[in-house]
């Protein structure tokens, strides 16, 4: 890498910033300044917000975006290559080692590694002994996290190897950066990082079982949507075009691992795993496991299907392992280790432990498996009972332990004055005075391993920096090239002239469902905002008139529509046409709009659509989330300004009901309509979409039947009248159509025929009903849809045998038009009952498996995530 800075330096912002590469091989003028930084930092932020860019899961802090510093580490062609070659080596190694473990164990045979560190660690899986993956390599994917020591060298203080995590983050970095800066990007002849992605799916094939035949099938197993790096996973899934599954979707059958899809099993030939091995099968590993797939082990041992990191691969993810590492690749390779790893000491041996314990203010103290219980500590950071105190355990459990000279340079040569060492990653010149790590991927390919030509490097202000550090900056890894890059994979030599489409995987009814509620949820939250529109245009007009027809009409309208604003809570179609009218209370439409809690509210809605849309992120478009995003921004704007308002003493003011409500509805809902229009123009017309469409419809079905009985069932004076059918055409999008076709006012009978009848028109019920049937007649059902379709039709005939003049007309001496509110609540008992089927038939899916009795008592050690 190139030197840096050795002191920060303040952005215009005053953000400060502590480093700098060198931009000599720039063109003259044409290195960033700090405006340029500023700037660039500011866009980052805000297009990692729109990409749905996140870390964290259901932990105590929930999810974070995530933070990208859009300055890249830079490193020379001449350098990488030897890190290449490096990398490269230590894979060769460890997959040596992994091979050796699960098969002959001569190292533990010869001492080479004792045995104690591999048999205490609960990474050694028993059940998956002997088992082999084919293609020659066991160890498929594996991450090393670096740092720069004292000497400036390159040095190791973990190896990834369990299901290692962050490529989809380094790839989506990439993406930033290279928007934010954009100019100096296309200058840089940067090594390109697809070319590992691409390898990664040649390795996948090559991993596949003889049975798979010439297209194996392959899923990435996720713990789920509640996992820290979810959208990693998501992201990978996507780029390597694999189904995301979670083990409740996955099913073990006669040896053989499929995938339960809505029209039936799939067999599944690769697993690419991100949950963690143990977790993998409830019956052969962790008895509690709600993760895994039960019987998973078993296919494995029928070599009907490859897991990839193997089952038990984490052993090698032991920091003892660092201590025997030069040695184990003088057995293994006959070479030398070139890439070395921070001096590490394991207190299984006797002499290491006196070692430790002697230094232990000096050292950082690893545990051999992290857990809830335990955790990395800083030695000098102790009091000196604290000392004695880890001291003490330690001694109870040597094996558990190690030690580790910190590396890097020390915290004086950073700037700060103490005598207390540095730690991993703390100070590398090319990264300034904090915790810094890179973490590098390989995977194995063409008979060796292929190296991101870059990373995923992260920096934070704490003593140190991990996967699971908050308050983390990630940064872009630029290696610059001297050629051209290719493709990592090359043409087949069976190539073909004509291409034949391969059948692609279904869905699972998890991702099914939320497919479905995506639709729905988007629909209730576009209909919510129409209606706050509507209503608060009324608002601003008759709030001051209650007494005249405008100001009647805002009562029903506040009564019908939005009932959950209003301190009694409303109470839709109680009134009758003779009543006096009744000042409306002061409502708080602002919540229905901004507070999650309120039933009903846009942002409700909204917030529970982000989660749909998180969970089947690889179904989706990624421009999907850039209008979630700037939705989820305008209503914090809003909530923010709302609160300065508030400060004013005007909370309650009736003319400050609506402050700043129009400008954020309008925000909103043009962000809305662009998700609609992400889903009718960008998405294939499979079965996901037509769940998608299903669920709008059925929503918007409601919605209609459900307002037009709010607000038309009783007879209002006629001036009150028009203005609630005006008023209803508005929410309904319905209005100008309206106008260019009855230029004599609005009636009810022509109203009903244009949001009930008409099938052109795309607010109409008629017409939801339509794309509905239709909808569902694409979707396979493996359940009986009988009772699904009876309902249905039902709706439909009583909007055909609907007489709108008729119903219109009618009214009992109480002023209830009674035939249309009895049409309207049967159409909508239909709808609700269809809506329950829909699940049923669709959507129940198996729990997940898991043993009646945990042994062993390991049900909730760890979270069941890879790091």
């Amino acid at each position: 890498m190139t030197d840096l800075l050795s002191s920060p330096r303040l952005l215009g912002d005053g953000t400060a910033i502590s480093h700098r590469p060198d931009w000599t091989w720039l063109p003259p003028g044409a290195a960033p300044t700090d405006d340029d930084l500023a700037r660039a930092a500011r866009q980052a932020e805000q297009l990692l917000a729109e990409h749905g860019v996140t870390y964290g899961g259901d932990g105590p802090d929930g999810e974070q975006p995530w933070r990208l510093d859009p300055l890249p580490v830079v490193v020379d062609e001449p350098e990488w290559a030897r890190l290449d070659a490096a990398l490269v080596q230590r894979a060769e190694v460890l997959d040596a080692v992994l091979h050796d473990l699960y098969g002959p164990r001569r190292l533990l045979d010869d001492r080479v590694l004792p045995p104690t560190a591999v048999l205490s660690h609960p990474g050694f899986l028993r059940a998956v002994d002997g088992l082999r993956l084919p293609g020659g390599r066991e160890l498929v994917l594996t991450a090393t996290d670096l740092v720069r020591d004292s000497t400036g060298g390159w040095c190791a203080v973990a190896d990834r190897t369990q299901a290692p995590s962050g490529a989809g983050y380094a790839m989506e970095g990439r993406r930033v950066t290279s928007q934010v800066l954009a100019g100096v990007y296309r200058q840089a002849p940067i090594a390109r990082l697809g070319p590992f992605f691409h390898a990664l799916r040649q390795a996948l094939r090559e991993v596949a079982p003889e049975t798979a035949g010439d297209e194996p099938r392959a899923v990435l197993l996720s713990p789920g949507p509640g996992s820290e790096t979810a959208f990693d996973q998501a992201f990978l899934a996507s780029m390597l075009g694999l189904p995301l599954v979670e083990g409740s979707d996955l099913v073990v059958r006669a040896g053989r691992l499929h995938l339960q899809g809505i029209d039936g099993l799939e067999r599944v030939d690769v697993v690419l795993r991100r949950v963690d091995g143990d977790w993998c099968d409830p019956l052969d590993l962790r008895a509690g496991s709600r993760l895994g797939v039960p019987g998973l082990v078993h296919a494995v041992r029928q070599g009907s299907v490859s897991v990839v990191n193997p089952l038990g691969a984490s052993v090698l993810e032991s920091p003892a392992l660092l201590t025997y590492l030069p040695r184990l690749a003088r057995a293994v390779l006959d070479q030398d280790l070139v890439l070395a790893s921070a001096p590490t000491w394991w207190c299984g041996e006797e002499r290491s432990l006196r070692h430790v314990l002697g230094r232990i203010d000096r050292l950082v103290l690893k545990p051999t498996v992290h857990g809830p219980r335990t955790t990395t500590v800083l030695g000098w950071t102790l009091s000196a009972a604290e000392r004695d105190a880890l001291a003490a355990r330690i001694t109870a459990e040597p094996w558990r332990w190690v030690g580790q000279e910190p590396v890097g340079p020390t915290v004086e040569e950073a700037g700060v004055a103490t005598d207390r060492p540095g730690v991993e990653g703390v100070g590398p010149a090319d990264l300034g005075p904090r915790a810094a790590v890179l973490r590098a991927y390989a995977v194995a390919h063409a008979g060796t391993y292929t190296v991101m030509s870059g990373g995923l490097a992260r920096v934070a202000d704490d003593p140190v920096v991990s996967s699971s550090s908050r308050g983390a900056s990630a940064k872009d890894v630029w290696v610059m090239s001297s050629q051209p890059t290719t493709s990592a994979v090359g043409p087949r030599e069976d190539a073909v002239t004509a291409v034949g489409r391969v059948a692609g995987y279904g869905i699972s009814p998890r991702t099914a469902e939320n497919l479905y509620w995506i639709g729905r949820y988007a629909e209730r939250a576009e209909g919510e905002v129409r209606v706050l529109r509507a209503v608060a245009d009324r608002w601003d007009d008759y709030h001051r008139t209650p007494d005249a027809p405008g100001g009647q009409a805002l009562a029903v309208l506040l009564h019908a529509l939005t009932p959950a604003a209003l301190p009694d809570g409303g109470d839709a179609g109680t009134g009758v046409p003779d009543a006096p009218p009744v000042a409306p209370h002061v409502p708080a439409l602002r919540d229905l709009l901004l507070d999650r809690r309120t039933p009903g509210s846009v942002a409700r809605a909204v917030r529970r659509l982000g989660t749909a849309a998180a969970a089947a992120r690889d179904q989706l478009s990624t421009d999907v989330y850039g209008p979630l995003a700037r939705i989820e921004r305008a209503l914090r704007d809003e909530r923010s300004r709302g609160r300065t308002r508030g400060q004013g003493g005007d909370a309650d003011v009736p003319g400050a009901v609506t402050a700043g409500l129009r400008p954020t509805l309008d925000r909103v809902l043009e962000s809305l309509l662009a998700i609609s229009g992400v889903a009718a123009e960008g998405l294939t017309r499979d079965v996901g979409w037509h769940l998608l469409d299903a669920g709008r419809r059925i929503e918007r079905a409601q919605n209609i039947v459900d307002m037009l009985g709010a607000t038309l069932v009783v007879r209002r004076p006629a001036d009150v009248e028009e203005l609630l059918l005006e008023s209803v055409l508005i929410a309904g999008e319905s209005v100008i159509t309206y106008r260019r076709r009855h230029q004599s006012g609005a009636s009810v009978a022509s109203v009903l025929d244009l949001l009930v009848h008409d099938r052109t028109n795309p607010r109409s019920l008629a017409f939801q009903l339509d794309r509905l049937l239709a909808d569902l007649e694409a979707v396979p059902a493996p359940r009986s849809a009988a009772q699904r379709d009876h309902l249905l039709q039902g709706v439909a005939e009583l909007v055909a045998e609907l007489d709108t003049v008729a119903v219109g007309n009618e009214v009992s001496e109480d002023g209830r038009r009674v035939r249309l509110a009895d049409a309207l609540g049967s159409m909508l008992w239909r709808l609700r009952e269809a809506s329950d089927e829909i699940e049923r038939v669709h959507f129940v899916r198996p729990g997940p498996g898991r043993a009646l009795v945990d042994l062993w008592g390991t049900g909730d050690d760890t979270s069941g995530g890879g790091a």
